[in-house]
């Protein structure tokens, strides 16, 4: 104890230079346990952008294999108001005088023109015509104009209109350019509806959520009821059997399931007609699902939809297949360049650890020597009244050991409030970006597969830097400690 008490005391005569060496020391512990944890960091986000990666096409083949026989048909951007009301505010079948992309008469029957945000005779801004329906990839439909598809396309075994509808907040932006400002507003979706019709055929043919994780799913002829994404479960803070009031209606939650795709998470499934009832949107929907009868004559069916209606995109599973492996082998290419940036972060990670290891190592070295030239005489006192040579170079190592092991300590305090800013400093940061894969189909914009981990000190880490401390301090004081006992008293005391 008395070679501890002794080490102790010497450390605090010097109280700012000891302090000074401490923080200098606990700056070059936090470098050193930071950039492990940006590589650990760094290595988890590669992992998990691969592990949800493989998962999303995983999901979007089982959905592609599902609906081998689907045709998904929507309006094209270019036609938007097709089959509007005309402006004497009858229905008519092209809607007369219609220019496309325009509106040509009132959305309720009146000739007061159409408003933004609504159609068909909606009443409720901002659900359709404003972007926010289908999360603004699809334009609303009169569902009268295409009956025929049924009726008239040999190899057609079903129709399924389809109304998606998004709910949320209008969230107004100011943006800038060349010394230009203007304002956007877009919605911020909350969750979006989608109408189904819920006939004999809903059984037949993929268009429900399967994954259900509570209750039951919706059945034919069911109304006043929906099936809740575990998202919409969540923000409506309610399970099965429970109620929700959805544009001042309520309804029943007969069941939940979670989401098979990107964009089913914030989806909510009702009967059509309810879907339609509550935006006031009677006879309006924004897709069609049309099943061929076997998958040998999907081609044929698209193709004679796409001469009966020009104005629809007509997407079928090859071309979703298609996408499908541009998306993948796309995203392979990123995990590759993101394991060759992991693997160079890794050999970045070696270097400056290393050159960590030997300034702190100098640190300590440097610091003991001038500590054992500025004590010479003392030592020389010590060995003169009988302390012996390992006695000294103890007392000496155990100084240098106590000051590695506070600067570790104030390393780890460090470490802990700012690893994330250190390692992000040092080490370039892996992640993904690129498109998000929503259902079947490629959706484009921007979304990470992985999301970015954030360098954090785990328990492993903290106990390898109190050892690297006891390690480097051990080191860094051999030779100073060796020097000192091999000091001759007689020449100590001559020391000036």
């Amino acid at each position: 104890m008395g070679i501890i008490n002794r080490a102790i005391r010497n450390i605090s005569r010097r109280k700012i230079r000891a302090l000074l060496v401490i923080i200098a020391l606990g700056f070059s512990m936090a470098i050193m346990v930071s950039i492990p944890a940006g590589v650990l960091a760094n290595q988890q986000t590669a992992s998990t952008a691969s592990t949800n990666l493989s998962n999303v096409i995983s999901q979007t083949s089982a959905s592609i294999n599902q609906t081998a026989t689907q045709i998904d048909c929507s309006l094209a951007p270019s036609f938007s108001g097709f089959g509007f009301r005309d402006s004497s505010g009858s229905g008519t079948s092209g809607g007369s005088g219609f220019t496309p992309g325009q509106f040509s008469g009132g959305a309720s029957g009146n000739s007061g023109g159409f408003q933004p945000g609504q159609f068909g005779g909606g009443t409720i801004g901002g659900q359709f015509g404003g972007g926010a329906f289908n999360g603004g990839q699809s334009n609303p439909m009169n569902e009268s104009l295409y009956t025929d598809i049924n009726s008239t396309i040999s190899g057609v075994a079903a129709v399924e209109p389809i109304l998606q509808a998004s709910e949320g907040q209008n969230v107004t932006q100011n943006l800038s350019f060349n010394g230009y400002t203007r304002s956007i507003t877009r919605l911020d979706v909350q969750y979006t509806i989608e109408g189904i019709p819920l006939t004999s055929m809903v059984n037949s043919y993929p268009i429900l959520p399967t994954n259900i994780t509570a209750g039951n799913n919706l059945q034919a002829g069911a109304t006043g009821e929906v099936v809740l994404s575990e998202n919409n479960s969540a923000y409506f803070n309610a399970g099965v059997g429970n109620t929700v009031t959805i544009l001042g209606q309520t309804f029943t939650v007969v069941g939940i399931y979670s989401p098979s795709s990107v964009s089913q998470t914030q989806t909510l499934f009702m009967n059509l007609s309810d879907a339609q009832t509550i935006t006031n949107n009677t006879g309006y929907i924004t897709s069609l699902a049309v099943f061929a009868q076997n998958s040998d004559v999907v081609s044929q069916v698209a193709t004679t939809l796409s001469t009966m209606h020009p104005e629809l995109t007509v997407t079928t599973d090859q071309t979703r297949l298609t996408q499908l492996q541009t998306l993948q082998s796309t995203y392979n290419t990123e995990l590759a360049t993101a394991q060759s940036a992991n693997n160079q972060t890794y050999s970045t990670a070696v270097e400056e650890i290393a050159i960590v290891v030997v300034a702190t190592s100098l640190i300590v070295l440097f610091v003991m020597l001038y500590t054992v030239k500025e004590r010479t005489k003392e030592i020389g006192t010590l060995k003169a009244i009988g302390f012996s040579n390992s006695t000294v170079m103890s007392q000496f190592m155990l100084e240098g050991i106590l000051l590695s092991i506070i600067a570790g300590v104030v390393g780890i305090a460090i470490g802990l409030i700012a690893a994330p800013t250190i390692s992000s400093l040092l080490l370039p940061s892996v992640g993904l970006g690129g498109r998000a894969v929503a259902g079947a189909v490629v959706v484009s914009g921007t979304s990470r597969i992985g999301g970015l981990s954030v360098a954090t000190l785990n328990p492993e880490l903290i106990l390898a830097l109190f050892g690297a401390s006891v390690l480097l301090g051990t080191l860094g004081s051999l030779y100073p400690a060796w020097r000192a006992a091999k000091i001759r008293p007689a020449e100590a005391m001559k020391y000036e």
